[in-house]
């Protein structure tokens, strides 16, 4: 491979003085010999970069290896494939969401009440001098549990309807009207999946919503709403749940699979022709800007069942309660917390889509896409 940088021995050489040698103070067309130590440094951190990259790849292959080994030969469509994408989904979400925490309670809180804080840097300055790094943690526990469950079924679910929606269209039908099929095959694996995370999701606003924290943790909350509101304390917030998230989905994996695709078509070559580390890239960068478009269409319904969990009254019905709600903050206020939601939820969508695909790939499974153009017959 050749090197970015001349080597020194070669910039010193490069230009020729009569005087070389005889003097101590090089002219002004020498190479400063000062400079020799710098490109031995880049060029250093340059192999030690290689190296470490060749290592990191070789003990990745290796892990992805034994644990091929160990689960056997994963057919595509197969138990064992929806078990690896239910695992891969858990994990990119449940990490995902609990590491923006922080993010998630400063908007929450301003979703709650607009005028508690000025900035985001105001309030979590203010946060940590009154409650330290756990102040700023409040809620990751109620979110690590709800994610990790919501993204088990939603991108598990997915890939089940996404293939038996297809085959029920034909190959034919499911190339030629592939978004609906995305759009479908996603709303109905959220609407599952939100009927395991609303409980969860409840907990998680009232610990971030309400000054002081009420709860010590995640199980400390569901006893106290179930003893005082029963279990349908836990799911008053279904229906703007279901109103926020299957809208988001729709638009996170509908428009996924388009940016993707289209990244590729614009690529030189075929995609089977760029590395996992590339491909992976490709992920994160369509999940990203999906996550934008998400952010933007799921807003309103966000701020909603903030503010619902945090306000609605016992035995409420829940047309009076959004009524007031809405009376309350207008139009303008279901827009409160967006470019913090965004720069939370484009990250967020990026990272998942990254670490659920690079987790495909140590299966030795294909990272996400859409489905091939039929075969032409002949």
């Amino acid at each position: 491979m050749s090197h970015l940088f001349p080597r020194p021995e070669v910039l010193k050489g490069s230009i020729y003085t009569p005087m070389e040698g005889k003097i101590s103070k090089p002219t002004p067309h020498q190479a400063r010999p000062e400079l020799f130590s710098v490109y031995s440094v880049v060029e250093d951190a340059k192999d030690k970069a290689q190296k470490l990259s060749a290592e990191a790849t070789k003990e990745f292959e290796k892990a992805s290896s034994a644990a091929q080994s160990k689960a056997g030969k994963i057919e595509l469509y197969s138990g064992k494939y929806y078990a690896a994408c239910t695992f891969g989904g858990l994990m990119a979400c449940g990490l995902t969401h609990t590491a923006v925490t922080p993010l998630d309670l400063v908007k929450t809180r301003r979703q709650v009440d607009s005028k508690l804080y000025t900035s985001n840097f105001q309030a979590w300055g203010k946060i940590y001098r009154a409650e330290g790094f756990r102040g700023i943690m409040t809620g990751w526990s109620p979110t690590f549990f709800g994610y990790s469950v919501q993204g088990a079924f939603k991108y598990g679910w997915y890939e089940y309807f996404k293939k038996t929606y297809s085959d029920m269209a034909g190959p034919d039908a499911a190339y030629k009207y592939k978004t609906g099929l995305y759009l479908a095959a996603s709303a109905s694996a959220e609407f599952l999946a939100d009927i395991a995370l609303c409980p969860f999701e409840a907990i998680k606003v009232r610990m971030q919503g309400t000054i002081p924290n009420p709860y010590s943790g995640t199980f400390h909350g569901i006893s106290t709403i179930t003893g005082k509101e029963g279990w349908g304390g836990l799911y008053k917030g279904l229906y703007p749940l279901w109103g926020r998230q299957i809208p988001y989905t729709m638009m996170k994996f509908a428009s996924f699979e388009t940016i993707v695709e289209m990244i590729y078509d614009r690529l030189p070559g075929q995609k089977s022709d760029y590395s996992k580390a590339a491909q992976t890239g490709v992920s994160f960068t369509g999940g990203y800007l999906a996550g934008i478009l998400c952010a933007v269409v799921s807003h309103p319904a966000d701020v909603m069942v903030s503010k619902l969990n945090a306000y609605r009254q016992p035995g409420e019905a829940f047309g009076t309660v959004m009524g007031r709600i809405y009376k309350e903050i207008g139009f303008g206020g279901l827009w409160n917390g967006l470019p913090v939601r965004i720069v939370m939820i484009g990250t967020l969508t990026g990272l998942q889509w990254m670490i659920y695909d690079y987790f495909k790939i140590f299966m030795g499974l294909p990272t996400t896409g859409g489905p091939p153009p039929p075969a032409e017959k002949k």
